[in-house]
């Protein structure tokens, strides 16, 4: 039977990643030992470590709001969410069942961020605001890239077997580096945006974009009337 945690404990487990890669904030704590992970997974967290503190540089680097580098560690739903997905991507990556999911789901519930764990992303990842973002399980994110709220990194449609059931292809886009999606964009299917690209708000895109562009909607036209 495959071990499954209680939440509770998987919380211990985070406030001890907490501590381990801010612990200019947060108290250094003990793992917890009845949390049965894989003896490969704790040579890793200094790399865990090291790439979550590089999205909170980019955070610092694209909010022209951030005061200092604790407002952002201490306030900015980036820095739980990164936390929770570096780790749960890190224990997918060492086959460990369900503890990854339950992780990136509690990050979710609490930022309403939501990352597939299998996802893979680069160093210097910006989410900013970020409520309802989604990015699926086949995405990939290279380094410096930064997206807004309510943006989904989908998959446009699935393919079945004989029995009925989907496949796991990957079906999700692709980000090259350095590039920037504005607020409720939908990239969906297995699309490549390539580097240094823009692309704008409200934005439908299931094909590929060829590198330095800039993606925008048609400007609806605005009337404004004297409500008399």
């Amino acid at each position: 039977m495959t071990y499954i945690p209680s939440i509770d404990l998987l919380k211990r487990f985070m406030a001890y990643m907490r501590g381990e890669v801010f612990p200019e904030f947060f108290p250094a704590m003990a793992a917890p030992k009845e949390l049965d992970l894989p003896e490969a997974f704790w040579p890793e967290v200094p790399a865990i470590k090291r790439l979550v503190n590089t999205d909170v540089d980019a955070m610092l680097h694209n909010d022209p709001a951030v005061t200092d580098r604790g407002e952002v560690v201490l306030s900015y739903p980036l820095t739980q969410v990164m936390i929770h997905y570096r780790t749960a991507h890190m224990l997918y990556l060492l086959g460990v069942p369900r503890i990854p999911r339950m992780l990136t789901e509690l990050a979710h519930s609490r930022t309403g961020i939501d990352i597939h764990p299998a996802a893979q992303i680069g160093d210097h990842f910006c989410i900013d605001h970020g409520t309802g973002v989604v990015i699926g399980e086949t995405t990939i994110i290279g380094s410096h890239v930064v997206l807004y709220q309510g943006v989904t990194l989908g998959a446009k449609n699935f393919e079945y077997d004989e029995e009925g059931r989907p496949k796991d292809l990957p079906r999700h886009p692709i980000l090259e580096d350095h590039v920037t999606v504005y607020s409720n964009t939908s990239i969906l299917g297995r699309v490549r945006i390539g580097h240094d690209t823009i692309i704008g708000g409200n934005v439908w895109l299931t094909q590929d974009v060829p590198a330095n562009s800039i993606v925008l909607q048609s400007t609806p036209e605005i009337r404004i009337k004297n409500k008399a």
